[in-house]
Order: structure tokens, then sequence, then C-alpha cells
């Protein structure tokens, strides 16, 4: 059997990961065995932190809408109860957003929570 030498596509196979490798410190971007594992090492990294950014992000809407309520007088459990009990559909990014953004908007929406609420 006629020996194959591979050339093109093994050529441009690694050529791709060694692009991605290019930031890399050392042998990290230098030599292929390195450079895969490192590679490899970093889409895992990635993967796994999308999904921490986001949890990471509602628990900081969470705080700002607890600092914020706690400005207005109430607490943020009694908030998301009131929210729901008035059928109001805001997610915690915009009450967020409005909470720093402004805080007039934010106060008048803690009282109609607090008023259905109670």
């Amino acid at each position: 059997m006629p020996r194959v030498k591979r050339g093109f596509k093994a050529r441009r196979r690694r050529k791709k990961i060694m692009l991605l490798a290019r930031g890399y410190i050392g042998a990290k971007s230098k030599i292929w065995k390195v450079a895969v594992n490192a590679v490899r090492r970093s889409w895992k990294y990635q993967y796994r932190h999308r999904r921490e950014r986001k949890r990471n992000l509602r628990a900081l809407w969470n705080t700002r809408i607890g600092a914020a309520a706690k400005i207005c007088g109430t607490n943020y459990s009694r908030l998301i109860n009131g929210l729901k009990k008035s059928h109001i559909l805001l997610n915690r990014k915009m009450l967020a957003s409005i909470a720093i953004s402004d805080p007039d908007g934010f106060r008048k929406i803690v009282e109609d929570c607090l008023q259905v609420s109670q």
C-alpha cells in the first residue's frame, strides 16, 4: 500500500489549534502537544464560566434590588412577593437597572407592590 503523507488536512487542523494558542506564554504557544492541552483546558473553562457568569449576574441583580428595596422601606423577599401578587412582570435585570437609573420610578413600583400585598 502506498504511503499517505496527509499534509494539507493535518496542517490545517494544527494551524487552527496553534492560532487559538497564540497568546499563551512559553511552550503553550509553540509546542503542539502542550498547545493542544492548553487549548482544550481553556475550552473547558470557557464552557464552565459562561454558565457561572449568569449566576454571578443574577446574584448582583438581587443584591442591587435588595439594597434599593431597603431604601424604600421594605426588604427583597416582600418586594418580590408583592410583584408576583400584583402581576407586575419585571425580571430582576430590569428591576436592578430601574433601581439604579430611576430611583423614583422604583419607589413607585415598590409602593404599588406593597399596596396589593397588604
